[in-house]
């Protein structure tokens, strides 16, 4: 992943994230997997319904998502993002075209937020919500 940012700043962990958000979009979730740290409080709410809490099943569910999607890219456009002194966060709207479970390509839009937390000097995805939003918030 080419960058210009310093790798112990936000802006590069959101790079990263946004290189594994394309990358998942295409059906490989690894990049997306390697933005998250590894450690027993990470949480998932909300990746086709689910719950998850701990590193290894939230791995598991994004490779799962990841077999689902293809042929697309997802591309995050940040609504906030806030960054305290070890911990920050972004507000999100994520859209793609992509195909889900091998039907045609469709536009697929999902709200999300993602917390960070920096350990070390790195910041890695601790938590991430997403959801589909109403029909008509969609479109805009």
């Amino acid at each position: 992943m080419p960058t210009t940012m310093p790798p112990g700043s936000l802006a590069y962990a959101l790079e990263k994230t946004a290189h594994g958000l394309a990358a998942m979009g295409a059906g490989d979730p690894a990049p997306f997997i390697a933005c998250w740290e590894r450690s027993d409080d990470v949480t998932l709410f909300g990746a086709f319904g689910t719950v998850e809490r701990g590193y290894d099943d939230v791995r598991a569910t994004l490779e799962w998502v990841g077999t689902r999607f293809s042929a697309g890219t997802l591309v995050a456009d940040h609504e906030i993002v806030h960054e305290g002194a070890d911990l920050a966060y972004t507000v999100s709207t994520e859209r793609g075209v992509l195909c889900v479970d091998g039907a045609p390509a469709t536009e697929l839009t999902i709200r999300v937020s993602h917390v960070y937390r920096r350990r070390e000097g790195v910041w890695r995805l601790v938590h991430r919500h997403g959801d589909h939003p109403p029909v008509a918030a969609a479109r805009r």
